[in-house]
């Protein structure tokens, strides 16, 4: 206890750290980019970190929770990815989250673009030290949009979802509303010492099944080969920035499948840095001792360790609220809503369930038994049958893993039990 307080200690000051370069720019209704700021410029960029500015009243009404908040343009130090968070992570954001963004390479403003607001769903489970932790905040999904240098923002209320307005009339936002604006930062480089190097290698091989591999595994042979998985060095995770030590369950019974509701316009080459970037917000924004995810994959099919503590091992995650104990957390990077999931990535996560779920004798095709955390679908305690490869809204209500990449998971269970030679 001791030792989570204060790495959480140090997690918080790090993000204290993360203050606004520059006050917000006069409204503007032009094209043309606001003229930059000499402040802005004159510091050096350092790769790696977190802005974090708050969002004051776009009307008129200056009253704290007023129904429309955000930030004129502004100039701002260099970074990729963008979420709003907020004091209570118990507070939903009924309403509209907007951004607009300033290229860093071409000096253009992007088009509004929705931030996915009902994102309390993927959480630690209540009453965890994770969740109770003090520093857990309410947030938007994060949104990549590459390189940029510019921003502007606007939160506007509703009283239910579809229904956006700014008068009087619509519900109050969350207190203590702010945009935090991430930088992935470079790659660590890799260690000085050979012999570790060869201990912590960039990429875990694919490596061929054994049909009985521990006591376990002998009343059940069924487990799939395990796929190519590029580690957290390998994505260059900086292993400061989450808290010390690891959290296990028992097993792994279910994997729930997740989109990142990141947006779809990375290349694949840039997925270590939409993670590296992904992983600073949730640590540093959101509040929580690790990445969520317990593995992402993108749409190349490419797998990454996600929350440290060993691939093979049952890591307790902060991915479905309710549901984390005894289950993993597999996220394609990316929106699918109405965009369809490459076969790429449907290969990865067959590939990557058939051999986690084997490992401890469950079937891809099978069904299976989860006792409720707490949530918006089944009580605290309730004994919950679920697809051993379930979508996130299985265990929640919630969108996610957006409705092409759902639809999509019975061929998913298909090939995870082919691998396993059922």
């Amino acid at each position: 206890m001791r030792g989570f307080l204060a790495s959480s200690t140090g997690v918080t000051c790090a993000a204290a750290l993360a203050l606004p370069l520059a006050p917000p720019a006069a409204a503007t209704t032009s094209s043309t980019p606001p003229a930059t700021s000499p402040t802005a410029r004159s510091e050096a960029h350092a790769p790696g970190g977190t802005q974090s500015l708050r969002l004051a009243p776009l009307a008129r009404d200056r009253a704290p929770g007023t129904a429309e908040q955000g930030l004129r343009r502004q100039d701002v130090r260099q970074f990729s990815l963008v979420g709003v968070v907020w004091d209570s992570p118990a507070t939903e954001l009924h309403g509209r989250v907007e951004v607009r963004t300033r290229a860093t390479a071409t000096g253009t403003w992007s088009g509004w673009q929705e931030l996915e607001t009902h994102n309390a769903d993927h959480a630690a489970d209540p009453g965890t030290l994770e969740s109770a932790s003090g520093r857990v905040r309410g947030a938007t999904a994060p949104l990549w949009v590459g390189e940029s240098d510019g921003v502007e923002v606007r939160v506007r209320a509703s009283d239910a979802p579809g229904t956006a307005r700014s008068g009087p009339a619509a519900a109050p936002l969350p207190t203590g509303l702010r945009l935090e604006l991430v930088d992935p930062g470079e790659a660590a480089p890799p260690p000085t010492n050979r012999a570790r190097s060869e201990a912590e290698p960039s990429v875990l091989p694919a490596r061929t099944a054994r049909p009985a591999r521990a006591a376990r595994q002998r009343a059940e042979p069924h487990a799939g080969a395990r796929p190519a998985i590029t580690t957290r060095r390998g994505w260059g995770a900086d292993e400061k920035l989450r808290e010390k030590g690891f959290v296990y369950t028992k097993k792994v019974k279910t994997a729930f499948v997740h989109h990142s509701a990141t947006g779809n316009n990375y290349r694949c080459s840039q997925a270590p840095s939409v993670i590296r970037s992904i992983y600073r917000y949730h640590v540093n924004s959101t509040g929580w001792r690790d990445l969520g995810y317990n593995f992402l994959v993108d749409k190349c099919g490419n797998i990454y360790e996600g929350r440290a503590g060993g691939v093979s091992k049952p890591v307790l995650g902060a991915h479905t609220l309710g549901f984390n104990a005894n289950s993993m957390g597999i996220a394609v990077l990316g929106t699918y809503s109405s965009k369809k999931p490459s076969s790429a990535a449907l290969k990865a996560i067959a590939r990557l369930t058939a051999w986690k779920v084997g490992l401890y004798g469950m079937n891809p095709r099978g069904k299976t038994y989860l006792k409720s955390g707490g949530g918006n679908l089944y009580r605290k305690g309730r004994k919950v049958r679920l697809n051993v490869i379930s979508g996130h809204r299985d265990g929640f209500a919630t969108n996610c893993p957006g409705k092409q990449l759902y639809a999509k998971l019975g061929t998913a269970r298909s090939k995870a039990a082919a691998y396993q030679g059922r």
